[in-house]
């Protein structure tokens, strides 16, 4: 009998990082950002306001259809009105996520369960206790993720999905720094109770780079992230979803056998081996 100590997960074909990146607002120039983003094959969601897309604003349907969608990126929730959430009475609050979900939803044609929280972060919240009521009522709007603005300089999946803290914006001064301390990390040399998964997760507005003057950081943030074997390229939402098949494996009592009732094939490392588990498939160990 094989004796566990430790069970992580692994990214698809047993990559132990992922990147991944989240824009807000839908600009114009959102189109300049995931030029540069398709050359380098990263992978990008877009959080859009239900006002801009019910009244024909920002970018056009066609594109996000077309070229957002069809190049494998994702659109998420960014608010009706881009209302605070903390500002505003939770019956409001309700209506702008589902107002949102429904507009996004009808024009695209697909199922929209991400989100990033317009203007603010948890400890930004003006009450200790509006963040417990907004994500009650996000949970129960079946959103899956909402993504706070801010950064912790981590790579650590979040433990509440509903208070995803990104890596870094795109402007922090130690950016590249935090991007070569991710690329230089390798799981298999740290410690065996440490090895879990990390995430480089880059958000933003794409007008800042116009703004800013300043589109040849983007190149090079992406340039240093990309092309790298041990990483997986994925939007939020396909890191929220490999997850939680990952959680929803189902084991023996003594953690010899596994079985993977999701539609997902699943990897994962024990103990410094790598397994992998096709969908609805039984291994034992």
């Amino acid at each position: 009998m094989h004796n566990i100590h430790y069970n992580f997960l692994r990214f698809p074909n047993g990559k132990p990082k992922a990147v991944t990146l989240s824009y807000d607002d839908g600009a114009y120039t959102d189109v300049k950002l995931l030029d540069c983003i398709d050359k380098y094959g990263l992978k990008c969601t877009l959080n859009i306001t239900g006002n801009d897309v019910a009244n024909g604003k920002g970018l056009s349907l066609d594109y996000l259809k077309n070229t957002v969608l069809a190049n494998g990126h994702e659109i998420a929730t960014h608010g009706y009105m881009h209302r605070t959430p903390d500002a505003i009475r939770p019956i409001e609050g309700i209506r702008e996520t589902l107002d949102t979900r429904i507009a996004l939803e009808n024009a695209l044609g697909l199922i929209i369960r991400g989100m990033a929280y317009p203007d603010r972060s948890v400890d930004k919240f003006s009450q200790p206790l509006t963040y417990e009521k907004v994500s009650s009522y996000l949970s129960m709007l079946d959103i899956a993720y909402a993504r706070m603005a801010g950064g912790n300089g981590k790579f650590e999946l979040p433990e509440d999905w509903l208070n995803w803290m990104p890596t870094a914006h795109h402007e922090n001064p130690q950016i590249f720094e935090l991007i070569k301390t991710f690329n230089e990390m390798d799981l298999d040399k740290m410690y065996c109770s440490t090895r879990s998964p990390k995430v480089f997760y880059l958000w933003g507005h794409s007008f800042e780079f116009e703004g800013n003057k300043n589109w040849d950081r983007l190149d090079k943030i992406c340039a240093e992230l990309s092309g790298k074997e041990d990483v997986w390229y994925a939007t939020n939402i396909e890191i929220y979803d490999y997850v939680q098949s990952y959680r929803s494996l189902v084991y023996s009592a003594d953690g010899q056998r596994i079985y993977n009732p999701t539609l997902k094939d699943i990897w994962f490392d024990i103990d410094g081996r790598l397994y992998s588990i096709r969908s609805g498939e039984t291994i034992t160990l």
